[in-house]
């Protein structure tokens, strides 16, 4: 259906997206997450989320057609100048989607695998506050064959929109979810079989190679925050510490480039 005023109360999910503190409270309060760009929206859908509605602007309406004209969601048809006064800004690919926050699994569950088996390689994301960073390590994970992500509390959200963006769907994709008790919960990572090594720059460290020999049957990579890395307890309680050996001077990487070396020196 189209939509010309702007301020129509059936577009209440799509107001302020560029306001990241407001998003970042609103969405998990009321049970949302946006996904933008037909990509995003199409994997999303595939992959099971529930959508709530559709923001398209004409053009995408058209191209978009057999994605939505069968969902019981409304679409809502927009100019490309409502969209902007709606969002809060020029939405470049014309197509966003509300969609309903999943339930996230307890991190035990996560890990016991039920159907689909334990995974073997599982990410910890200690504290990682940047959406981008927090989308492109999901993104390095889903493509170098890592099975599951587990957050700290502090984390930023993976469902952000830019977090969806930056990781091309990846995040609606590979089987996630927070720790409730953190770092305290750390434990259950030894308790369910897994090799804990901490991506760091420790004396007492050992090469990345070095892990990647030793291959482990379970292994989580843990990776901390953008300026002072992983905290003093994720260190202690680790089983290995691990750095990535590099040349010229260049002392550490960004944390997302971080992770995809990890993932892919320790793929099976």
């Amino acid at each position: 259906m189209h939509v010309a005023d702007p301020a129509d109360p059936r577009l209440a999910d799509y107001t302020d997206l560029t306001d990241v503190a407001l998003r970042s409270r609103r969405e998990p309060a009321e049970g949302l997450f946006m996904a933008e760009g037909e990509k995003v929206i199409r994997r999303a859908l595939l992959a099971g989320h529930a959508a709530r509605s559709l923001l398209l602007t004409p053009r995408w309406a058209e191209q978009m057609r057999e994605v939505w004209e069968n969902l019981a969601a409304p679409v809502y048809v927009v100019e490309p100048e409502v969209a902007r006064e709606v969002t809060g800004y020029h939405v470049h690919r014309g197509a966003l989607a509300a969609l309903h926050r999943p339930v996230l699994p307890a991190v035990g569950g996560l890990l016991t695998g039920a159907e689909a088996g334990a995974p073997r390689r599982v990410a910890v994301l200690e504290d990682i506050v940047d959406h981008a960073n927090v989308g492109a390590a999901f993104r390095n994970a889903a493509a170098l064959g890592v099975d599951a992500v587990l957050l700290s509390p502090r984390c930023a959200d993976p469902l952000y929109r830019r977090a969806v963006k930056v990781s091309m769907g990846a995040v609606l994709q590979l089987p996630w979810t927070r720790f409730q008790s953190y770092p305290r919960d750390l434990a259950l990572l030894g308790e369910h079989g897994y090799t804990t090594a901490a991506l760091c720059l420790a004396d007492d460290s050992v090469t990345l190679d070095e892990l990647a020999a030793r291959r482990p049957d379970r292994l989580a990579l843990l990776l901390g925050t953008e300026g002072e890395g992983l905290s003093p307890h994720a260190l202690r309680g680790s089983d290995l510490r691990v750095r990535i050996p590099m040349t010229a001077g260049v002392d550490s990487l960004n944390v997302a480039a971080a992770s995809a070396v990890a993932f892919y020196a320790t793929r099976p």
